[in-house]
């Protein structure tokens, strides 16, 4: 056996008995950051070192700060753990090293971007002639969208932003909710829109938009450039905003819609919970997450639009270096911010092979059910789960916002699951997020017996 091929096949046997590991590994363990960065910071040597001995030192500094976020127990900031089709291909994506800038870089890459894009259309209803880009994240998504809606309004009213810039510019707002996610702000700093252009929207009961007050603020300057927001997801309860009523409220009045659904546009590919993102489809673009609900590795993410020459014109750029390969259409790094771009469509293309359209609804909908586990067996410990839960979003308080605080910092330190906190409505409470596709319902039981147990214990130890 050659060296290269031992090196790589004791890297993946690693990898592999880590994943094996985690059913029962402690999803998170106090940490020695000082250790750990010791552990990494070995001079570097003149010589180098053999491949297999890096490898196993890598393994050993790395194992005392691994997060089990891949595993079945881990319900924090709406993490998917890696399928194992999706793992395998991004481990392939390594090793073929492709740059998937374009079809001259990478042939594959882009075939395999669009192929994937393709059937991601048909499972979130975003229409087919809709452009895609596959980029980092939610946060790039919605950087992405909202580039794409500053052209397109800029150019309607006479202005060529990516010539001019944005001083002496018209004005342009920004329409979103009050319990947006706070990526849409740092997309609007970035792309020089500042955060001074921001008209918030009233939230709901449930935390999401608020149609009436939409139409309010819509109303009280019709002759503004706008860009509405709308969400399908609170990061908070998973409430999606009525996206149909917010579309034609905002198209009425010549805007663009951007829809911010890293976790909840996943909606769309059960038919039990479509419902809840009814409308979607006509939006302007979109912003979607591949690490969230669909369990592909980090890092990916989706950004649609419904406008491809438009999406183009925001992010592409040309060089008389560069060379495109005869008869293709614009794809790549032309719908993203990104030259040297990792080939993700592999591993989103492997995951849905993996899964097929049935198994992405059986995904959401077994995540949802989970969900509603983790509701049910909290409440009947006597416990306040304080939102309705029609995603993958459990919000659980466990008396004053200090005892909260500190349950979740003793549920956290058990290893048995993680979870995190947040403040809604003024209030601390634990937050709870389903979305892997390893997780059992043995493994709701077992964690919440965890929590229930830490805060009887924390309710001892006080009285």
């Amino acid at each position: 056996m050659d060296e290269l091929t031992q090196i790589l096949r004791h890297a993946a046997e690693q990898a592999a008995a880590y994943r094996r590991s985690l059913s029962e590994r402690p999803v998170a363990r106090p940490v020695d950051h000082a250790a750990l960065r010791a552990a990494f910071s070995a001079p570097l040597d003149r010589l180098g070192a053999d491949p297999r001995t890096v490898i196993d030192e890598l393994v050993a500094a790395a194992d005392p700060g691994l997060v089990a976020s891949a595993g079945p127990r881990f319900f924090g900031f709406v993490v998917g753990g890696a399928l194992p089709a999706a793992t395998a291909a991004d481990i392939l994506t390594t090793g073929w090293d492709q740059n998937a800038f374009n079809a001259v870089l990478s042939p594959a890459a882009v075939a395999a971007e669009e192929a994937a894009g393709a059937r991601l259309k048909e499972l979130l209803r975003i229409p087919a002639t809709a452009s895609v880009g596959f980029v980092t994240g939610g946060q790039a998504a919605n950087t992405a969208g909202l580039a794409a809606a500053r052209q397109h309004l800029f150019a309607e009213a006479g202005w060529d932003v990516g010539r001019k810039g944005l001083g002496g510019a018209p004005r342009l707002r920004v329409v979103a909710g009050a319990e947006r996610h706070a990526t849409v702000d740092r997309s609007l700093r970035l792309l020089g829109l500042g955060t001074d252009c921001l008209q918030p929207v009233r939230a709901d009961e449930r935390g999401a938009l608020d149609v009436e007050d939409l139409r309010r603020v819509l109303a009280a300057d019709p002759d503004a450039l706008t860009i509405v927001c709308a969400q399908a997801g609170n990061v908070n309860t998973g409430a999606c905003d009525d996206l149909r009523a917010v579309c034609d409220l905002t198209h009425a009045r010549g805007g663009w819609v951007h829809v911010d659904g890293a976790f909840g546009l996943w909606a769309a590919a059960s038919p039990a919970t479509r419902h809840l993102v009814d409308g979607a489809e006509l939006a302007d673009s979109w912003a979607c997450d591949g690490h969230k609900w669909l369990n592909v590795p980090y890092d990916c993410g989706y950004a649609f639009c419904s406008r491809p020459a438009v999406h183009a014109e925001a992010l592409s750029y040309s060089a008389s270096y560069l060379t495109r390969a005869e008869a293709t259409p614009a794809g790549g790094a032309d719908y993203t911010a990104e030259s040297s771009r990792r080939a993700r469509g592999f591993a989103t293309w492997a995951a849905l092979r993996e899964l097929g359209r049935n198994g992405v609804a059986e995904l959401v909908d077994r995540c949802c059910a989970l969900a509603r586990r983790f509701a049910d067996g909290l409440s009947t410990a006597g416990f306040d789960v304080v939102n309705d839960v029609t995603l993958n979003q459990v919000l659980v308080g466990f008396g004053s916002d200090a005892r909260t605080d500190a349950v979740v910092q003793a549920v956290q330190e058990d290893g048995t699951c993680w979870v995190g906190a947040t403040t809604w409505r003024g209030r601390r409470l634990m937050r709870i997020s389903v979305s892997g596709h390893a997780t059992t319902e043995a493994d709701v039981d077992r964690s919440v017996e965890a929590m229930v147990r830490q805060a009887q214990g924390l309710r001892r130890s006080l009285t």
